[in-house]
């Protein structure tokens, strides 16, 4: 995939330079494209999902690997639909105070941008054609249902972050939908304990586009993007953060006391001190100083999965 954009023009604004910057080349504009930083919303509830059936005994490696793999991939997808359509819908302007996108940036022509669309959600289809082989059709309606509203989040009719619905994709999809089917695929049973450690999951994935849309408030307001956070005000909306990032807490507390998870379920505990902090950042930040609460929650995000994760090795009889 080519931009058919040049990426060797270097002066000020031009295409190949991001908000006048230095030039930039198709691969890095790709890369930026792919939004790195938003990655562990994708690996972290394949790391939960796996740990949680590995601690009641069942794990496949393959599975591990090529759910890993689809997650990113449908991530990425989503990444690379929302920089297209929110071009096109007049979101991505030069007042933006989140990260530069290539679309908007000029970096990445629109044909490019929904080719490299459609090639890398194909890619997570044929990855998903293996998982399918493991956990059965209901898989690929799964899989199908989870790209549609990785596109359909931005685009078409009804777009369901312009209608403040995004929040409510992320969490089942990235939250409960992630861990659920993940565990499914390696134990091949749901039961309680995949149902409660999508929770905290999801909540704070939503966090994460929380702080993204608490940023960009106005911007959205002035481009008729009505996401939750348009609706509910600065106020609701960092109520709505606060929320997310304590109940993730409460549910491995909950899960121990439940005889859920062995020993170390207070683990996850040990990034509350970050969690605490970040709460009384969002109430205290505005503007593009939102951009590293943004990162941050991200990181938060990271850190609570991989103890989490070691936590739910540790199976209900205290293995």
């Amino acid at each position: 995939m080519h931009s058919s954009r040049s990426a060797s023009l270097t002066s000020p604004g031009s295409p190949g330079s991001p908000k006048g910057g230095a030039a930039v080349t198709p691969l890095q504009a790709w890369i930026m494209a792919s939004r790195i930083p938003t990655l562990p919303a994708a690996v972290v509830p394949v790391l939960v999902a796996s740990a949680a059936a590995w601690g009641r005994g069942s794990f496949h490696g393959g599975v591990f690997v090529a759910a890993m793999l689809g997650a990113l991939l449908i991530q990425i997808g989503t990444n690379f639909a929302n920089d297209l359509y929110d071009f096109r819908k007049g979101a991505d302007t030069e007042e933006r105070l989140g990260p530069v996108r290539a679309t908007a940036a000029g970096l990445l022509s629109e044909r490019d941008m929904a080719r490299g669309t459609v090639v890398v959600f194909g890619l997570a289809t044929l990855i998903g054609l293996y998982l399918v082989a493991v956990g059965g059709w209901v898989i690929l309606a799964i899989g199908l249902a989870s790209i549609a509203a990785g596109v359909l989040y931005t685009a078409g009719p009804f777009p369901l972050g312009y209608h403040g619905l995004g929040d409510v994709f992320t969490f089942v999809f990235f939250g409960l939908v992630a861990v659920v089917t993940t565990y499914y695929l390696h134990t091949g049973a749901v039961d309680p304990v995949a149902w409660m450690a999508s929770l905290p999951v999801g909540f704070l994935v939503t966090a994460i586009l929380v702080v993204n849309n608490l940023r960009d408030i106005d911007t959205d307001r002035a481009a008729g993007k009505r996401t939750l956070a348009v609706r509910i005000g600065r106020q609701g909306t960092k109520i709505q953060y606060t929320l997310l990032v304590a109940g993730a807490y409460v549910i491995p507390i909950l899960m121990g006391r439940a005889g859920m998870v062995g020993g170390p379920y207070w683990l996850p505990l040990l990034s509350l001190p970050m969690g605490i902090r970040l709460i009384h950042y969002i109430w205290t930040a505005q503007g593009a100083a939102l951009n590293l609460g943004l990162k941050n929650t991200g990181r938060l995000h990271l850190l609570f999965g991989l103890l989490f994760s070691i936590a739910l090795l540790w199976a209900g009889d205290g293995r």
